[in-house]
């Protein structure tokens, strides 16, 4: 999967150049380090962080939603249920290629690996892999490139000023579809579960697959790209079916 991030990411790196000390500070806040920072150093009275550090399991899944969609002032930024709809039509991608395989299908050829463990869907292959960015290190902790916690540095210290605005609702959307995940398994419809054909295709319904929305981007093999009628393009990412008959 080629995430929107990776062209998000070169957007703002303009902006990043001259926020690069706000980021740090607000870095220490994401993976529950002390900090000066007055979030870091939270009294009684003081709003709780807005995403779990990265280091555990929900912080982490919340991490991959919050990087693979837009947010105010991005490239596709739409709206914030579009964005919200992204979040969960991913959240839905790794779910079905944890527990919804088809028949004729195996686990290994859609997710590029066997596991019953999320955190392996979205580490599978490694730094460039399924989930561009997103890796397990040379440990075998689950990690990400730094390009991805600087732009959700940013995004926290954005939706850290002032009254909660769109940017503190995203955040705490993603969060809290990643801790109910976690915690009790997906909630809410796959909205391509019904699909059973597309054009003269015979689908297997679910999305497995997303990519940026350019036509030059397709994973290939036996993925079914979801048109636009049928919602197949959400937050910048165009999501894949797969064909019924592998």
């Amino acid at each position: 999967m080629a995430p929107a991030a990776q062209s998000l990411a070169r957007a703002w790196s303009s902006t990043l150049v001259g926020a690069m000390a706000r980021a740090t500070v607000v870095l220490s806040i994401l993976w529950g380090s002390p900090g000066p920072s007055c979030a870091a150093s939270a009294g009684p009275g003081s709003a709780p962080p807005l995403l779990e550090p990265p280091s555990t399991r929900a912080g982490y899944v919340a991490l991959l939603l919050v990087n693979e969609t837009p947010f105010p002032g991005e490239r596709h930024w739409v709206g914030e249920q579009d964005t919200r709809a992204a979040m969960h039509a991913i959240l839905c991608v790794l779910d079905s290629r944890l527990r919804h395989i088809p028949p004729g299908y195996q686990q290994s050829h859609i997710a590029a690996v066997r596991t019953t463990d999320v955190i392996d869907i979205i580490t599978a292959g490694g730094e460039k892999g399924q989930c561009d960015g997103f890796y397990r290190d040379a440990a075998g902790r689950p990690t990400a490139v730094p390009r991805v916690h600087e732009r959700v540095a940013y995004l926290v210290g954005i939706a850290g000023k002032g009254a909660p605005g769109r940017f503190a609702r995203l955040l705490e959307y993603a969060q809290g579809l990643a801790t109910a995940y976690v915690e009790s398994g997906m909630a809410g419809a796959d909205r391509y579960a019904g699909l059973e054909r597309i054009g003269a295709i015979q689908v297997t319904g679910r999305a497995y697959s997303w990519m940026t929305d350019r036509d030059f981007y397709a994973p290939g093999g036996n993925f079914v790209r979801i048109p636009d009628g049928d919602q197949g393009s959400l937050g910048g990412n165009r999501f894949f079916t797969l064909r019924r008959d592998p």
